[in-house]
């Protein structure tokens, strides 16, 4: 993506009318990408922007479907077709990404075939060492902007998980080691809402995935008929957030697509192959952040904060530092999600840390702020009536206790 298309990119996402899909969609896969990280910010664009853009998870119908013969022809692993009963030629969904057609196996299992979109994997590679050339000139002369907001970080982390996602071995790689977490706490923090896809890797390639076939709604089809109860949002956040801080291991791209609750009320998580992984000092530092501030202890998670950084501010700095926090976080916790989004109040925070403290946020924080982002858009967009942080005060104490994080 040139300069000039990026551009008229942010113009598409600011402006006050509908974005061109069409045209988003035309400017390759990072541009795809980067709006669905857009999407989820109604606290910055406004609910009927995002309501647009979030079409780009998995209604992308104007994406152009490629031949499923042909590419099965060059790309599957041989005699592919011998080990189908049926496959629908129909694709179920043509996303960013990959393809999906619906198929049944010989024994009976009712699958699904993935493959890539070759048109978009060959230049995404281009797109992304463009943009970042131009990035790093711009950050040059506005060096500020590496530690507030960082565009470099967020092309590097969108870059890195949609590199993976091109390669579709991934997807079972990811599975595999979300499960094993998932195996390793049970004892002390059973997750049995947690469900994978079946893989099958005897007729999986790095260009052609088959998995199980789940019957079920993805979390923006719940958004789409208002049926995501906040009960079922807490049981994923439960669920969630113990990956993100208490073990630092998580999915790193869990937007509503990528969640499907089935028939029996379990989450499963597709698109495994974006997992991350947080430093320890990342993921602790934001979960005492946010314990804290359940608690109403407000000095000690703006102290909390800061240990996510490689050092610490003078006591002028420090001084200036706190005062802005507490000016930030002013009447915080007594206002619902709707008027208080967390997102914009962590930005703020973000900013005055790098501002006023001289704090340093490496690139590594993005993937678990990212992945709080996620989880922020989405109760703006389901429940904007809940004070989300006192909801999370006794899961954050679940963490603590049974997650091992004294």
């Amino acid at each position: 993506m040139r300069l000039f298309t990026f551009l008229r990119f942010m113009r598409q996402i600011t402006r006050k009318k509908p974005a061109d899909l069409d045209w988003i969609q035309n400017q390759g896969l990072i541009a795809v990408k980067l709006a669905q990280i857009f999407a989820l910010r109604p606290d910055l664009l406004g609910e009927e922007k995002c309501q647009q853009l979030q079409q780009l998870y998995q209604h992308a119908a104007s994406i152009p479907a490629e031949s499923l013969t042909e590419t099965l022809n060059s790309k599957a692993i041989k005699n592919f077709a011998d080990n189908f009963e049926y496959i629908d030629h129909e694709p179920l969904a043509a996303a960013s990404v990959g393809q999906v057609h619906r198929a049944t196996l010989k024994s009976g299992d009712e699958v699904i075939i993935k493959f890539v979109k070759q048109a978009n994997s060959k230049v995404f590679s281009k797109e992304v060492k463009r943009m970042r050339n131009w990035l790093k000139i711009i950050i040059l002369f506005s060096p500020r902007l590496r530690k507030v907001g960082n565009p470099l970080a967020l092309i590097n982390h969108v870059a890195d998980y949609t590199l993976r996602e091109l390669d579709l071995r991934n997807e079972i790689k990811g599975a595999e080691e979300l499960m094993k977490i998932q195996k390793d706490i049970s004892k002390d923090f059973p997750t049995p809402l947690l469900k994978f896809p079946k893989y099958y890797p005897e007729l999986s390639n790095e260009n052609v995935l088959v998995s199980e076939f789940i019957d079920g709604d993805s979390l923006e089809d719940g958004i789409d008929n208002k049926s995501l109860s906040w009960d079922t949002l807490l049981d994923l956040f439960r669920i969630h957030g113990a990956y993100l801080f208490g073990v630092g291991t998580f999915h790193g791209d869990l937007h509503p697509g990528n969640c499907i609750i089935d028939k029996r009320g379990n989450f499963v998580f597709i698109d495994n192959a974006a997992v991350c992984h947080a430093p320890k000092k990342v993921s602790r530092s934001l979960f005492v952040f946010f314990e804290k501030l359940s608690q109403q202890k407000l000095d000690e998670a703006f102290i909390a904060l800061l240990d996510m950084t490689n050092q610490y501010p003078s006591e002028k700095k420090m001084k200036k530092y706190m005062s802005k926090m507490h000016e930030i976080y002013r009447d915080f916790g007594k206002k619902p999600v709707g008027e208080q989004s967390l997102t914009k109040i962590m930005m703020q925070t973000v900013r005055a840390a790098v501002e006023l403290a001289g704090a340093e946020f490496g690139e590594e924080a993005f993937p678990i702020i990212r992945a709080l982002m996620y989880l922020d858009g989405l109760v703006l967009r389901t429940h904007p009536d809940v004070y989300l942080i006192k909801s999370m005060g006794p899961y954050l104490e679940e963490f603590r206790e049974k997650l091992g994080l004294d």
